[in-house]
């Protein structure tokens, strides 16, 4: 009997490996992949110009699963898209919060991201906010839900309370050791706050009588 057929090469197979090495360690190597694979690192270039274009096939991968349309057709309102955006955005992400520092670290180029990216620009512009503004407010909506996805993955207990804790912080870590999905709970005060924010900003200013 001849082996078994061997599984072919893909770029995705590649992204399927990198992203257990993020999971696993928090970064991965074309070395290591091809050690993982049973090839030998110069066959991965066959499929991948290299780390860069892995990075970007595991963003698209998280970016896919946000249904931008879905949440255009719930949202009457700007805000309301800001929100269901964002909460799909952290859903996402989350599932993998050790991929996320090395997104962060690579220019966005991928196209399924600017699906997302186009519905926040387009609520934004329509909210009244000029080109740089637009750009500052999906900058911080950007960095409020990766942080977000972090804390996802944080410690049962964040916070210790050492001496040097006052009584107000400790209070408040004493309230959070009793709090169910805390991470969930303070995502969503953030993001109200948040979005909350953007809703004044967009406000005209009254003209001085």
């Amino acid at each position: 009997m001849g082996r078994p057929p061997r599984r072919l090469l893909t770029a995705d197979w590649i992204a399927d490996e990198a992203l257990k090495m993020v999971d696993e360690s928090g970064d991965f190597t074309m070395p290591g992949i091809a050690g993982r694979l049973k090839v030998r690192p110069s066959s991965l270039y066959n499929h991948v110009s290299g780390r860069s274009e892995i990075i970007e096939l595991l963003r698209a991968r998280m970016m896919a699963q946000i249904d931008v349309e879905q949440v255009r057709e719930r949202a009457a309102e700007w805000p309301e898209l800001v929100l269901g955006i964002a909460r799909e955005y952290r859903r996402s992400y989350a599932q993998h919060p050790r991929l996320i520092p090395l997104l962060t670290a690579t220019t966005v180029q991928t196209e399924v991201a600017f699906g997302m990216y186009n519905a926040l620009a387009d609520a934004f512009t329509d909210a009244g906010f000029a080109p740089a503004e637009v750009l500052h407010a999906i900058t911080s909506v950007d960095s409020y839900v990766l942080g977000s996805a972090l804390d996802v993955a944080a410690p049962e207990e964040v916070w210790a309370t050492p001496p040097e804790a006052g009584e107000a912080m400790r209070a408040a870590v004493s309230a959070a050791g009793t709090m169910i999905g805390r991470a969930d709970a303070a995502f969503e005060f953030g993001l109200q706050a948040l979005v909350r924010g953007l809703v004044v900003l967009a406000e005209p200013v009254a003209a001085p009588e």
